[in-house]
């Protein structure tokens, strides 16, 4: 098999990379594998514990399509056995268990999801369930002599853990060993993930070599931050773009973003060569956020749908302009007999704010407003006309347009 050059290759694996453990390995392994005309096998481990994958996902999902792209094999390790322990990495309590039947459910949709990213037809998927429900306790035993406890506590979240006296299972211990000891079976050359991972990734390559096999190395991504700007992208921080929300509402999103953490974004969620993005960002921050909505959006649906989610924002946010999906919310009229309503319980009766005291707050604040022409509200105490149609705003993003029944 034919590969691009080692220095081309050497670019397109490096961009956005944090760190590659040993980095002076990487060019020798390239070099073979262009000598040999024998492809990487580059590993990427997966648990099934949830099923929305976002952008922040995407990362080194992203690196191991552009490892495809450069001739090698992909491997995809879907860990439902090591789901059932849960990956202690970050974390300074006990992960919740799953069932199997849980992990595999998930595990079905994780790979729908991840099909959006990685070439799957070209792609080698592994449950290393396959392996390790063979193993009898003697062989687990076996495995269990190749670490120390000591080793162990060298990992930052069971160190922190331990020095703040909170429990560590023994079943968590086994987390990275088996990780680890997925390397071994599916003989990776390169693996990928985040620098938290960093000891799981060394301990594969002690494993390797105890079993005589060439050592892989890592090549491990930033932590992409959410929409925040601050804090690693989540979906319980509320800071997320999933993969599978519609190309308008990650336009919104990609829309808010801070304007300090675009490169970022477009260094590792985009393609464009590197020169064009420094001549995007050296443009209007919101033009440069709409090249990188449409880049994003295009990605995960079509380029059609991406440009008029961008026109769309814009001529509704953008232009403050009237959205097309204004929601609706039925009032019964015998609840108004005077056919009108004070324009603080108007605003919770709407559901628009979670207490009367929210509502005085935003008319005070300026935020209330009614109709099309955003009309603001001007006292608290203001008597509302109640009219078929009449749209209601509380702040930029909640409004809903009165029906009366």
């Amino acid at each position: 098999m034919t590969f691009p050059p080692v220095e081309e290759q050497l670019e397109v694996i490096c961009r956005g990379v944090e760190k590659i453990v040993p980095e002076e390995e990487l060019r020798k392994k390239l070099e073979k594998s262009a000598a040999t005309g024998q492809p990487l096998r580059i590993k990427y481990g997966i648990d099934p514990t949830g099923i929305d994958l976002h952008l922040g996902h995407t990362v080194p999902m992203r690196k191991m399509r552009q490892f495809q792209e450069l001739g090698h094999q992909a491997v995809i390790i879907i860990g439902n056995y090591t789901a059932l322990v849960g990956d202690p990495s970050g974390r300074d309590e006990t992960r919740a268990r799953l069932t199997a039947e849980q992990v595999e459910a998930n595990a079905q949709d994780y790979l729908k999801q991840v099909a959006k990213v990685i070439d799957m037809d070209a792609a080698e998927v592994h449950r290393n369930g396959d392996w390790f429900a063979k193993m009898d306790f003697a062989r687990i035993l076996e495995l269990c002599s190749k670490v120390t406890v000591a080793q162990l506590l060298t990992r930052d979240d069971f160190s922190k853990r331990f020095k703040n006296e909170h429990a560590i299972y023994l079943h968590e211990c086994l987390y990275p060993l088996m990780q680890g000891w997925d390397s071994v079976e599916i003989k990776a050359d390169i693996e990928l993930g985040g620098t938290e991972q960093l000891y799981t990734f060394m301990l594969a390559r002690d494993l390797q070599k105890d079993q005589g096999l060439p050592l892989q190395l890592s090549v491990m991504s930033p932590i992409l931050v959410g929409t925040d700007g601050v804090r690693r992208m989540g979906k319980s921080l509320g800071n997320y773009i999933g993969i599978s929300e519609s190309a308008y509402d990650m336009t919104k999103k990609l829309m808010q973003l801070p304007d300090e953490v675009m490169q970022s974004y477009f260094e590792l969620l985009t393609d464009l060569p590197i020169e064009e993005i420094q001549k995007i960002l050296a443009g209007h921050p919101k033009i440069a956020k709409q090249t990188l909505a449409k880049c994003i959006a295009g990605e995960y649906h079509s380029e059609q749908e991406a440009n008029e989610s961008v026109e769309r924002w814009e001529r509704e946010i953008g232009a403050g302009g009237l959205p097309s999906d204004i929601p609706e919310v039925t009032l019964e009229k015998s609840s108004y007999p005077e056919e009108s309503v004070a324009a603080v319980d108007l605003l919770f009766d709407l559901k628009l704010v979670k207490t009367k005291s929210d509502g005085r707050r935003l008319i005070q604040q300026g935020g209330a407003k009614l109709g099309e022409e955003k009309t603001a509200i001007g006292d608290i105490n203001q008597s509302i006309e109640l009219v078929e149609g009449l749209i209601v705003w509380a702040g930029k993003k909640k409004f809903c347009r009165v029906v009366l029944k």
